[in-house]
């Protein structure tokens, strides 16, 4: 699986949670840090676009990097502190953008949301018509 990641800064947690994709076998293109706005939407439309198949973000809280990635039509992005959010993001949401923050995420819990997220290899059947409407009317 092809993961584009982005930032507004660095952090011990942000190269954890790489490292992670990384030694479980996933392609990752990182991208240079920018601005929490710009380096959102770039990531959220190479999702939309489908030049990558997920999602990777972080930014101080991880809320502004969410807000911003959800502006993007077919972009779910999820905000997750820890790995049973991440999972029931990709379970019963879809979520194609996984958000953490980069000054309350512990190294190994983003290791641990990481592997939380890739858990899911589809999303719950019961919860498609649910997903849907997430597109819009």
């Amino acid at each position: 699986m092809r993961f584009v990641v982005g930032a507004d800064d660095e952090g011990e947690a942000l190269e954890a949670a790489i490292d992670e994709l990384r030694r479980r076998g996933h392609e990752v293109e990182v991208l240079e840090r920018d601005q929490w706005p710009d380096i959102a939407g770039r990531v959220a439309r190479a999702v939309a676009g489908g030049e990558a198949d997920q999602g990777l973000l972080f930014c101080w809280t991880g809320t502004g990097t969410s807000m911003a990635a959800n502006k993007v039509p077919g972009v779910r992005a999820a905000l997750a502190w820890d790995p049973w959010i991440a999972e029931g993001a990709r379970r019963w949401n879809d979520a194609n953008v996984l958000v953490m923050s980069l000054k309350r995420t512990a190294p190994a819990d983003a290791r641990a949301i990481v592997a939380a997220w890739l858990s899911v290899e589809s999303p719950d059947a019961d919860e498609l018509a649910n997903i849907a409407k997430l597109d819009g009317p």
